[in-house]
């Protein structure tokens, strides 16, 4: 019997087997990375989930937005694990926080403080958001292969892109006393940037038995500044795909 989910209008027929999926959260990265596969063709496009199907050394891979944060992420996770996926690429941009991060670079996630609610979700916050090791492997090794020497390490994984984030540049100008000085404490313990998905990405997956990893390229610095260049963006945003999709192939 066909396999239907209630939000991403794809079924278990239209992913032919896939166990692998990269998971951008712009609908409009979909397909650029699809370009990189074999055979690429759109699935659907629903809200925030656009999906294409594709192959990679003939296997089947699915590509699929998340759109933006935690709780649509795990949507987009939750039901492609229900047609079959068990290992999940997310791909994305970020903001450093470190000083030696330089915009342009690459992040691979190992772990992320969960600064969200969504992951709360799916497990205490005793339970650590950690990345699969398979994975963080496959996204270094892909990274190397390319010439980028990738920084490994914690992101902070947040909610809210404004408070959660420490950004005074608000209508409000204000942020909660929970996150007043957080960036500098973040900083002093080696977390290399922010980002709104891993936490909840990690949890969900480690705790529920299945793989995920996260690479991202750094468009800002936040100790510089928070406004990003549109053409080293978009290099960057390039660089990031093509690690993603080199991982993709060794975990096929």
């Amino acid at each position: 019997m066909t396999k239907h989910v209630f939000h991403l209008g794809i079924t278990d027929e239209d992913l032919r087997g896939a166990a692998v999926a990269i998971i951008p959260g712009d609908p409009e990265r979909v397909e650029r990375i699809a370009g990189y596969l074999a055979n690429p063709h759109k699935l659907a496009s629903k809200r925030e989930f656009t999906s294409w199907l594709g192959e990679l050394d003939g296997k089947p891979v699915v590509v699929c937005s998340t759109g933006i944060g935690g709780p649509s992420t795990s949507i987009a996770v939750e039901e492609l694990a229900q047609l079959g996926v068990r290992t999940f690429l997310r791909v994305g941009t970020t903001g450093a926080i470190q000083p030696n991060v330089e915009v342009g670079d690459t992040i691979v996630t190992t772990g992320a403080v969960r600064l969200d609610g969504a992951s709360t979700h799916f497990a205490p916050m005793e339970f650590p958001a950690v990345a699969d090791f398979d994975c963080t492997c496959a996204l270094v090794d892909a990274a190397r292969e390319l010439g980028v020497t990738p920084h490994v390490g914690i992101t902070a994984s947040s909610d809210t892109f404004y408070p959660g984030q420490e950004r005074y540049d608000t209508y409000a100008a204000h942020v909660v006393r929970r996150f007043q000085g957080s960036m500098k404490e973040w900083q002093s313990m080696g977390v290399l940037n922010y980002e709104m998905e891993s936490a909840t990405l990690f949890t969900m997956c480690a705790s529920q038995g299945l793989k995920a990893g996260c690479v991202a390229g750094v468009i800002v610095n936040r100790t510089k500044q928070e406004i990003p260049d549109e053409n080293t963006m978009k290099n960057t945003e390039q660089r990031a795909i093509e690690i993603v999709v080199g991982a993709a192939r060794r975990l096929v």
